[in-house]
């Protein structure tokens, strides 16, 4: 029963984190923790580990799947990567040392009003308005949103992704598609530092929790994200939006519960 039980959970975990990947370039930890918390009674900050774990080959995935679609940027990616993870692993040194629920609830909400924004007002830029930004205002816009993300994302363990999409489209005036595509490819890298540091700090993880959250996630996010490089922008506003919404409430849901 137990085994069932570990297979479910992990499922619907894997399942949710991924269309949360692939079509909003959001962290898997968003979705992953407060399952495995509610449900499997694990500890937090391991959770965040295996969840941040999950995210390194679903994201991967899905940058490859958005670069092959030329919705990728690739340069300012890598310029606001090396500011997010130097301060992710400060994110994280600090959370070892604080409760670990201190700031989750916020960043649920947060995914929450993202995914109505998105529905009820789309991102329509496009990729043409988006290169005519010079190249330098990019880079130090970049620098600056990439320490702020990395340290939300290193110290809740979430809202990375979710940060990472509001900036790159509200702040960034990036095009979605290319704003999901990004996020992506600087969420692999961040994961990965996330999850090395998180295990270095707590210890190993239980290995068939995390093997079953990292395939079941990977297969999700490969399909939202063919999906969402072939759909037009509204409908990729629109199913963004919902996949959002739908998981800020479910995981409210589940937090009220507990």
């Amino acid at each position: 029963m137990h085994w069932f039980i570990t297979v479910i959970v992990t499922f619907f975990a894997g399942m949710g984190a991924g269309l949360g990947t692939g079509f909003a370039g959001m962290s898997a930890a968003a979705v992953i923790s407060p399952m495995l918390i509610t449900f499997l009674n694990m500890d937090p900050y391991m959770a965040v580990g295996i969840a941040l774990s999950s995210d390194v080959l679903a994201s991967a995935v899905s940058a490859y799947t958005y670069h092959k679609n030329k919705n990728l940027d690739v340069k300012n990616g890598l310029i606001m990567m090396v500011s997010v993870l130097l301060f992710t692993l400060v994110g994280s040194y600090i959370a070892s040392l604080v409760p670990s629920n201190t700031m989750g609830g916020f960043s649920v909400f947060m995914t929450f009003l993202l995914g109505i924004k998105f529905i009820v007002r789309p991102v329509m830029t496009t990729k043409e308005a988006m290169l005519g930004v010079s190249s330098k205002k990019r880079a130090v816009q970049s620098v600056i949103c990439g320490m702020l993300i990395g340290f939300i994302c290193g110290f809740i363990g979430a809202g990375g992704g979710m940060m990472m999409l509001l900036i790159l489209t509200s702040v960034l005036g990036y095009e979605l598609k290319t704003a999901v595509g990004t996020s992506v490819f600087i969420m692999t890298f961040t994961a990965l530092t996330g999850s090395v540091s998180h295990f270095m700090i707590g210890g190993a993880p239980d290995w068939v929790v995390l093997s079953l959250c990292v395939a079941f996630t990977l297969l999700w996010a490969r399909i939202a994200a063919v999906v969402a490089n072939r759909a037009s922008p509204k409908t990729l506003n629109r199913a963004t939006g919902i996949v959002l919404v739908v998981l800020g409430a479910v995981i409210m849901g589940f937090q009220w519960l507990t």
